[in-house]
């Protein structure tokens, strides 16, 4: 599958900082650019939690953008 901006929304947003919120049948969204289409939203330091596999092994996973460079974004798990 592939990212969808409308299951992506803000939960809290202060300082310059945004908690975002993310629910997707995808088991994994650390691929390669998955969230690249958000890249005029997304800034380095925000948070997203998602919830992945909604349709298998549901997940919840805490990600950091990483990175926002030239509209390639990175994501890691937070920890």
């Amino acid at each position: 599958m592939t990212f969808k901006t409308s299951d992506l929304s803000v939960l809290a947003y202060a300082n310059n900082f945004t908690l975002w919120h993310y629910t997707t049948i995808d088991a994994a969204v650390t691929g390669g650019g998955y969230f690249n289409n958000a890249s005029d939203m997304l800034r380095v330091g925000d948070l997203v939690i998602a919830n992945i596999d909604t349709d298998g092994t549901p997940a919840t996973t805490f990600y950091s953008v990483a990175g926002n460079s030239g509209g390639v974004i990175t994501v890691a798990a937070y920890s």
